[in-house]
């Protein structure tokens, strides 16, 4: 039987870390897009509320979690990785279909979705894969 690769050449450490990145970048990236009178806006996840927030802190600490086991001073035994993992990605995906489903009032005249609110949902998703193959990995 082959034993799967260990580390970052591992796939759920790969998909954990790529979407765990993305996920925390995002926050950075345009939400929500309108225009106003005579201009056009664009709103980054970071300022639409704490919501935006709790995504780049979710995604920092799961980068913060493999970048931990990489060096060595990982979890201890009695809390399995994976499971954290999955435990960052859910909230992470609740928050962003929040901000799917509900423009904040403080965002107007901003009025239609951005595409990194999309890639955050993606990424929020991708969390939670990562989980579920490390989980597998684990088995």
């Amino acid at each position: 039987m082959r034993q799967a690769p260990e580390g970052l050449w591992g796939a759920g450490d790969r998909v954990t870390w790529l979407a765990g990145l993305v996920l925390a970048l995002s926050s950075f990236m345009d939400w929500y897009a309108g225009s106003g009178v005579g201009v056009k806006i664009a709103v980054i996840g970071w300022h639409t509320g704490v919501l935006g927030k709790l995504v780049f802190f979710i995604g920092f600490a799961t980068l913060a979690i493999v970048a931990l086991r990489e060096t060595g001073m990982g979890l201890p035994a009695t809390i399995p990785e994976s499971l954290v993992v999955l435990a960052l990605g859910a909230p992470a995906t609740v928050f962003v279909l929040i901000r799917v489903i509900s423009i904040p009032d403080s965002v107007l005249p901003a009025d239609g979705r951005g595409i990194g609110l999309w890639i955050s949902l993606l990424a929020a998703l991708g969390v939670i894969a990562g989980g579920l193959l490390r989980a597998a990995e684990e088995l």
